[in-house]
């Protein structure tokens, strides 16, 4: 008896030492994306010169769509991750699911958006891009954004459209987590998977491909003419047009970057969300939640590419943090002394990525 009594003990000791490990973990990355997210949008506010580029709506756009995920949906998510139990009603837990839904389904659209910006402003003449993105159409593209995934969020889900044909399933996932109190189970039906996972993912990705593929094509034949200039001796100095475009063309490859770690981050999900009512609600509620909270993460990387990747924002981002002192916005990644004050025009180009 003696000895079982310890056993227990220490089985409850690793128990506790795991939930703290993981509540200290999820925090953290709570905490990391509120910071990074606000630091965004006060840094668009504050700095007059983020705020001349269209693409910038989007930038700080999403960062508010993250800052609300991190703020609205990761921590009851985590409360219910510690703690093992849902504590706050049927009714909120639709809401919380539908807020999860709308939140990052913005996220992609607004991606989405801005490869469509990129690609009128890098494949069309200076004239079409001004054409094309107009303050008007910037509205309502940012419009879309948000009204378009409530359409796969909070009427859907609220009606219980995702469960038409699988009520039996769910009540029993409910009965399995103790009570309809106790537990917030969600899921869907076959044509809820599809639709929505289309709408919030696929058919987005799809275009922000097509767009980055133009991109990069377009990209590939002014090196190319460039390079034949220089050959041929008439081209020692790249012109002001060809500078823009190698500035247009590192903007294109910093949003990619982040469409890229927004895939990785999703990808998993997705994949997920469209295989499970075809196996028939099989796969472990651990791997969802994993694939769940990887995509969350992805809430919190987008600050911290724009501070490594873009000079604009790291500027902005160094005048914040340093109270404002403009000595910091001038000399950007730079060191202090007259040796180190002029950094290598490689390296400034390099993070010179101006998102407009």
């Amino acid at each position: 008896a003696p000895q079982l009594d310890a056993s227990i003990s220490t089985g409850q000791m690793i128990d506790s030492l795991e939930t703290i490990a993981l509540s200290i973990f999820l925090s953290l990355i709570i905490i990391m994306t509120v910071f990074g997210n606000l630091l965004v949008m006060v840094a668009l506010c504050k700095d007059r010169h983020l705020r001349k580029k269209k693409t910038n709506y989007f930038i700080v756009s999403l960062a508010f769509a993250d800052l609300l995920v991190a703020l609205v949906v990761m921590p009851f998510a985590a409360i219910e991750l510690t703690t093992g139990q849902w504590r706050y009603g049927e009714i909120f837990c639709l809401v919380r699911t539908s807020l999860d839904v709308l939140l990052t389904t913005a996220s992609i659209l607004h991606l989405c958006c801005i490869a469509l910006d990129r690609y009128y402003a890098i494949c069309c003449q200076p004239l079409v891009y001004r054409h094309k993105m107009t303050p008007m159409r910037v509205a309502v593209m940012l419009s879309g954004c948000w009204l378009i995934p409530t359409f796969i969020s909070f009427l859907p889900i609220m009606q219980s459209w995702n469960a038409i044909g699988i009520e039996d399933i769910v009540k029993r996932r409910a009965l399995a987590g103790g009570s309809n109190d106790t537990s917030c189970v969600f899921l869907v039906n076959r044509p809820y998977a599809l639709i929505c996972s289309a709408v919030a993912f696929y058919v987005p990705l799809g275009l922000m491909v097509l767009a980055y593929q133009r991109i990069y094509v377009t990209a590939m034949t002014h090196v190319r003419q460039i390079e034949t200039l220089q050959r041929a001796g008439s081209a020692p100095q790249a012109p002001v047009g060809h500078s823009r475009m190698r500035i247009e063309t590192k903007a294109a490859k910093t949003l990619a970057v982040i469409m890229g770690c927004f895939c990785l981050c999703w990808a998993p999900f997705f994949i997920t969300n469209i295989v499970d009512p075809f196996i028939h609600y099989s796969v472990p509620w651990q791997l969802w939640t994993a694939w769940l909270w990887l995509g969350y993460i992805n809430s919190g990387l987008n600050p911290f590419l724009y501070a490594f990747l873009n000079r604009a924002f790291r500027r902005a981002f160094l005048v914040i943090l340093c109270c404002g002192d403009e000595r910091y916005a001038r000399q950007g990644s730079c060191s202090y002394g007259p040796t180190h004050r002029a950094c290598s025009a490689a390296s400034v180009n390099g993070t010179s990525m101006a998102l407009r």
